[in-house]
């Protein structure tokens, strides 16, 4: 992997989370803001689609390697929702809050196994905005959703989704420990195997 890298998304949790996986591994790590590059209207219909998107959209900008992130909750209950629509399920403008608070309401009859939920990641690396071989890698995160939000770690739809195998949601992890365990951090090691 390249060890200048730009992310291909403003959003600031994506970029302390993968930044934090990097740490010790010497990368350089900036996102598309610091270059100016504004956000693309993400018109995939999968995250791999998405996720191709942005990190060709860096690149055609900048004369980097770009990693492009498109990850989202997926509650096979709701038929798959948010989905891709996970960062405005609740409206284009819509905050964390706003989508949980959805998210709740959409769920409020579901018990048991019907609150099964899943967060994907799939990470692409470009190396130019013509790379004809783009990494392709995909994580996820198998847990469930809580019926109130608990917590102050992390981002999105952390306080509602207890991962298998914990009593706690996500954003009352440790951050650390989170992004070990995480889709996101499943998605990066993944690329790594492929890159080794």
């Amino acid at each position: 992997m390249p060890k200048e890298l730009i992310l291909a998304t403003n959003n600031a949790g994506k970029v302390a989370e993968i930044s934090g996986l990097l740490a010790g591994q010497g990368y350089r790590v900036s996102s598309q803001s610091e270059y100016g590059i504004a956000s693309i209207p993400e018109t995939g219909l999968t995250f791999v689609e998405n996720a191709l998107l942005k990190a060709r959209h860096v690149c055609a900008h900048c004369d980097a390697a770009a990693l492009g992130d498109d990850s989202g909750l997926v509650v096979p209950a709701l038929r798959g929702e948010p989905g891709l629509y996970s960062a405005r399920y609740a409206g284009p403008d819509a905050g964390d809050a706003d989508n949980n608070a959805k998210l709740l309401d959409a769920m409020r009859d579901c018990s048991g196994e019907q609150r099964k939920a899943m967060f994907i990641c799939v990470l692409t690396l470009l190396k130019h905005e013509l790379d004809p071989e783009p990494v392709i890698a995909i994580g996820r995160w198998d847990g469930t959703i809580a019926t109130q939000p608990s917590g102050d770690h992390g981002f999105g739809y952390d306080p509602l989704f207890i991962p298998d195998g914990f009593q706690q949601t996500a954003a009352e992890l440790e951050p650390r420990q989170k992004r070990e365990i995480s889709h996101r951090g499943q998605a990066l090691q993944a690329l790594f195997d492929q890159l080794s």
